[in-house]
């Protein structure tokens, strides 16, 4: 079973997504800011991250920029969420090494297509 970590500090926006993700046959953990998804994201390797932007301690860009800086973890597929939906966040995000990126309000079907789809491509 593939598994996904969903950091988000939205309470209802990672409680549905998780809700979301385990309908969808994957195993899911959860982390409300960017040092604990840091360290989940080295102990438990998930297949793929839904990455909040906006985060307590470390936002979505230091931890994105982090985990791609780790040879160890360049298996980890990254997927950005963020309510910041202009073309240069976007652009920053996938420079960062983003694999792609979702702009808030989303639609849920249109996270979990996104997944299946980074995720049956490896």
């Amino acid at each position: 079973m593939k598994s996904i970590l969903i950091v988000d500090d939205e309470p209802n926006i990672l409680l549905s997504l998780e809700f979301l993700m385990k309908q969808a046959g994957y195993e899911v953990l959860t982390s409300a800011d960017g040092e604990d998804a840091l360290q989940q994201i080295h102990s438990s390797l998930p297949d793929l991250v839904l990455l909040d932007i906006n985060m307590p301690k470390r936002n979505g860009y230091e931890v994105c920029e982090t985990v791609r800086a780790d040879p160890k973890l360049s298996s980890v597929k990254i997927i950005m969420l963020t309510a910041k939906g202009r073309d240069v966040e976007r652009e920053k995000g996938l420079a960062l090494g983003a694999d792609d990126y979702v702009i808030k309000p989303f639609s849920t079907q249109e996270v979990v297509d996104k997944v299946n789809e980074i995720l049956d491509a490896e």
